[in-house]
C-alpha cells in the first residue's frame, strides 16, 4: 500500500508493506502514479531486468525509484507489475510495462527527480515502511 502526501512543493510517498520486497514494489507503483494519471491503463507487455546494489535499504529505495525514473524519462516506459528479490543490499527486479502513451495514460506530474530528504526505510513489528519525497 502507498500513499501520497504533499511536502511544500514536492510530493512524497509512504508506504507500508509486510515484506520488503513489496515495500519496494509499492515505492514503484506509488511513483509512476505521480507521473499517469491511470496506472491501471499501463499494459505489461514489454519486460525489464534490473540489478541494484546500494549501501543500506534508504539507499537502494532510493537507486530503485532513482533507476526506474532515469528508464522512464530516457525510454518512455512506465511499469506497472514488478517482481523484486532483495538479498542484503542487492535488489534483482523484473518489471513489466509498456511505452508511455499521452492519449491513454495522461500526465499527471513530472517528476523531476528522487531526492534524499526525508529518506527512510524502517522495519516494523508488522512488517516496513517508507517514506521518499520526489521533486516536481
Amino acid at each position: 500500500m502507498y500513499e501520497l502526501f504533499e511536502h511544500t512543493a514536492d510530493l512524497g510517498l509512504r508506504m507500508r508493506a509486510s515484506t520488503l520486497e513489496e515495500l519496494f514494489a509499492d515505492a514503484a507503483r506509488g511513483l509512476f502514479s505521480v507521473i499517469v494519471t491511470d496506472l491501471h491503463e499501463v499494459q505489461p507487455v514489454c519486460e525489464r531486468r534490473f540489478q541494484l546494489e546500494s549501501d543500506g535499504c534508504d539507499y537502494l529505495l532510493f537507486d530503485w525509484l532513482n533507476e526506474l525514473l532515469y528508464t522512464f524519462d530516457s525510454e518512455r516506459l512506465i511499469f506497472t507489475e514488478f517482481e523484486i528479490r532483495i538479498n542484503g543490499n542487492s535488489l534483482e527486479a523484473v518489471c513489466r510495462g509498456e511505452t508511455f502513451d499521452l492519449n491513454r495514460h495522461g500526465a499527471d506530474h513530472e517528476v523531476k527527480a528522487i531526492t534524499y530528504h526525508g529518506l527512510n526505510v524502517t522495519a516494523q513489528p508488522d512488517g516496513w515502511s517508507a517514506e521518499v519525497i520526489v521533486d516536481i
